[in-house]
C-alpha cells in the first residue's frame, strides 16, 4: 500500500476521539534552481561595466560644456549597456546609476551629494566601503560606497590635480582644498592599511558672518562687539581650540573686523580663509615636487611677507617653527596680527607656542622664548566643541606679562554652563570681573566702547591691578586710565627725629611707568626717586643711616652694588637684602629700596 494510516486516541471532555492522519511515505522533492545573483551584486557588476565605458569616453565627456549634455550622453550609455547585457533594472535604479556617473565626471563621485549638502560639515572616507559624515556635530555612517580602492584614488587625483600636487607610494599623503575652499587631506598605502582615506573639512560656499555665528550660539553679539574693538585696537590675537572646534571659522569672522583701508596678507598651508576686504594678498605654501624639490613653507612665506609692506599678517595655523616668525612679526611693528593653533586650553596654547619655537632648532633660553611670547600675544580666544556637538567660544584670555619665567594670563570672559536641556548645552560667555590691562589701548586707537564696557569693571584707583605691557602703560599714561600706581612710590613716616621710607621702586615719576632696562638702570631710577622723596621730607641721601633692598634675582647683587656705591661713595649705610614681593615682581621691578634717615 502506498499510504500509511495512523490512529491516535485522545481523551477530551471524557470522550474518546479518533483522529486519522494521512502521511505520505515519500514525496518527490522539486529540483532547486540555481541561486539568482543578489541585487547588490547585480548593480555592482553593472556599475563596473558603466565605469569601464565611461573611462574610455572620459575625454569626449569632459569636452561637453553643459552638465545637461553630459547627463544626456551618460544616460544613452547606461541604456545601451543595460540593453546589451539584458540587465533588469528599475527606473529608480537606472536614474541612480546615471546620477552616480554624472557625479563621477563632473564632481567627486559618491561623495559629491554630501559635499553639496550645506548641513554637513565633514566627510570622511575610510577606504572604499566606509563613508561617514558629520552633521550638527554628530558623526554618522552613510550607505554609499566606492567600487574599489582604485575608484577612491581617481577621486583623490581629481581633487589634487588642479592644484599641481601629487600622491603616490613615495609621497603617500597630501593636503589640498576644493574649489569652494573646503580643506582636504588624503592618505594612501603604505601609510593607510584600510585603503585610501579622504577627510574633507567643509566650508560654507558663502563665508559665515557674525550674525550666523550668533544664530549658531557660538557667542553673543556683545562678545563679537568686544572682539571687534580688540581688532580695531590692533591687539595680537591667537584663536586656540581642539580639532573641529571652529577655530578657522572664528578666525575668519574675527578677520572681517579689520578695517577696509589696511593691507592684509594671509598665509596658509591650504587657502581656507575667505576675507571680504579689498586689499588682501593670499599666499599658499607649496609642498615639494616628485623629485623632493621646490618646497615653499609657511616660514618662507612669512619671511617674504615682511618685504610686502603688510599692516596685518594672518597665518591660518601655526604648527611648528613658523610660530617663531609669527611672534617676531607681532613684535616688529605688525600689531593686530592673527593666527590659530591646536590646544585644549589658553594656557596649553602658550605651552605649544614654546614647543613650536623650540622646534626651529635655535638654542634659545626658555626665559627669552617666554618673554617674546608674552610681549607678542595679547589675547587668546579659545573655542571648544561641547558635549551636544555645538561649537562655542569658551574663553577670552589676556596675556599681560611674565613673572618668575611664567607667562601671566587672566580670563576676561569665560563660558558658564547653566543647564543641559533636551540634549543642548545652555550657557553664556560672561565677564570674570577682571579689568584687562589693555583698556587704555581702545581710547588710544580711537575705539569707542559702549556704555558699561561689556560688563568689565571700571578702574579702581585703590586697586589698579597688574601693570601690563609697556605699550599699554604708555597709552594709559596719556588718558583717563593713568591712575598713579600705589606700588613703588614709597611711604614716608617721621617719628623720633627719624624718617622711615619704604618700597621705592624703579618708576618714572612723570609717566608712572616702570623704566626699561636691567638692574643697573632700575637701581639708578630707584636712587633718583629716593633722593627726590628724602628732599621732599626735609632730608637727603647723606642722612641715610640704614637701608633695605629687595632684589628680584640675587645674582644681580654685584651689578646693583656698583650703582649703590656711586650714590654712597664713602661709608655706605648699614643695610640688608630681602626677597622681593610677588606684587613688585608682577609690576616688572628688579629692585626696590627702603631706608631710615635722619630728619
Amino acid at each position: 500500500m502506498s499510504l500509511l494510516q495512523r490512529v491516535e486516541r485522545n481523551r477530551r471532555g471524557g470522550e474518546d476521539m479518533a483522529v486519522t492522519t494521512v502521511v505520505p511515505e515519500k514525496i518527490e522533492q522539486p529540483k532547486r534552481a540555481a541561486p539568482l545573483p543578489s541585487r547588490d551584486k547585480l548593480l555592482t557588476d553593472l556599475r563596473l561595466l558603466i565605469q569601464g565605458e565611461v573611462t574610455k569616453a572620459v575625454d569626449s565627456l569632459l569636452d561637453l560644456e553643459e552638465v545637461k549634455d553630459v547627463r544626456a550622453r551618460i544616460s544613452g550609455m547606461v541604456d545601451k549597456i543595460v540593453s546589451d547585457h539584458e540587465f533588469a533594472v528599475t527606473r529608480d535604479e537606472r536614474q541612480t546609476l546615471v546620477e552616480e556617473v554624472v557625479h563621477e565626471i563632473t564632481g567627486f563621485g559618491p561623495i559629491e551629494p554630501y559635499l553639496n549638502d550645506e548641513s554637513i560639515t565633514e566627510v570622511m572616507v575610510n577606504g572604499p566601503k566606509h563613508i561617514y559624515i558629520e552633521r550638527k556635530g554628530k558623526i554618522e555612517r552613510v550607505d554609499v560606497v566606492f567600487l574599489n580602492d582604485e575608484h577612491v584614488r581617481r577621486i583623490i587625483d581629481r581633487i589634487i590635480a588642479p592644484l599641481g600636487r601629487h600622491i603616490d607610494e613615495t609621497s603617500p599623503r597630501v593636503d589640498a582644498r576644493l574649489p569652494d575652499g573646503s580643506r582636504v587631506n588624503a592618505v594612501i598605502e603604505p601609510l593607510s592599511l584600510i585603503g585610501p582615506v579622504i577627510t574633507v573639512r567643509k566650508f560654507s560656499h558663502t563665508p559665515y558672518t557674525v550674525n550666523d555665528l550668533i544664530r549658531f550660539g557660538t557667542s553673543s553679539a556683545e562678545m563679537f562687539q568686544f572682539l571687534r574693538a580688540c581688532v580695531e585696537a590692533r591687539l595680537n590675537i591667537f584663536v586656540s581650540g581642539g580639532t573641529g572646534s571652529g577655530k578657522t571659522t572664528a578666525l575668519n569672522v574675527i578677520s572681517s573686523f579689520i578695517p577696509e583701508d589696511e593691507r592684509i596678507i594671509t598665509i596658509e598651508d591650504a587657502a581656507e580663509l575667505q576675507l571680504n576686504q579689498e586689499h588682501v594678498v593670499t599666499l599658499e605654501a607649496r609642498p615639494p615636487n616628485i623629485e623632493g624639490m621646490g618646497e615653499i613653507t609657511i616660514r618662507d612665506l612669512l619671511r617674504n611677507a615682511m618685504h610686502m609692506r603688510p599692516e596685518r599678517i594672518i597665518v591660518g595655523e601655526c604648527r611648528s617653527g613658523e610660530a617663531l616668525d609669527m611672534i617676531q612679526a607681532m613684535t616688529t611693528g605688525h600689531d593686530g596680527s592673527l593666527s590659530t593653533g591646536h590646544a585644549n586650553t589658553p594656557r596649553d596654547m602658550l605651552r605649544r607656542l614654546e614647543t613650536m619655537i623650540l622646534m626651529t632648532g635655535y638654542e634659545l633660553p626658555l626665559r627669552a622664548i617666554r618673554e617674546q611670547i608674552a610681549s607678542a600675544v595679547d589675547l587668546i580666544v579659545h573655542t571648544a566643541r561641547l558635549k551636544d556637538g555645538s561649537r562655542k567660544i569658551v574663553n577670552i584670555t589676556e596675556v599681560y606679562g611674565i613673572d618668575e619665567d611664567e607667562i601671566l594670563t587672566q580670563d576676561i570672559f569665560t563660558f558658564q554652563q547653566t543647564a543641559f536641556t533636551d540634549g543642548k548645552v545652555i550657557g553664556e560667555l560672561k565677564p570674570t570681573g577682571i579689568r584687562p590691562t589693555f583698556m587704555g589701548a581702545f581710547r588710544a586707537n580711537g575705539v569707542e566702547l559702549p556704555p558699561g564696557e561689556f560688563g568689565i569693571p571700571p578702574l579702581d584707583p585703590a586697586r589698579p591691578g597688574p601693570r601690563g605691557k609697556g605699550r599699554w602703560s604708555s597709552t594709559q599714561a596719556k588718558g583717563a586710565e593713568a591712575a598713579r600706581p600705589k606700588l613703588g612710590l614709597g611711604k614716608a613716616v617721621t617719628a623720633g627725629g627719624m624718617i622711615y621710607i619704604s618700597s621705592i621702586g624703579p618708576i618714572d615719576l612723570e609717566t608712572g611707568v616702570v623704566v626699561n632696562g636691567g638692574i643697573k638702570e632700575q637701581t639708578r631710577q630707584c636712587l633718583a626717586n629716593l633722593k627726590t622723596r628724602l628732599e621732599a621730607e626735609g632730608s637727603s641721601l647723606e642722612r641715610v643711616v640704614w637701608a633695605n633692598w629687595s632684589l628680584r634675582d640675587a645674582t644681580e647683587y654685584e651689578a646693583f652694588n656698583e650703582e649703590w656705591a656711586k650714590a654712597f661713595p664713602g661709608d655706605s649705610p648699614v643695610g640688608q637684602g630681602t626677597v622681593m614681593s610677588q606684587a613688585q615682581r608682577r609690576e616688572g621691578f628688579r629692585i626696590s629700596i627702603g631706608v631710615i634717615a635722619q630728619a
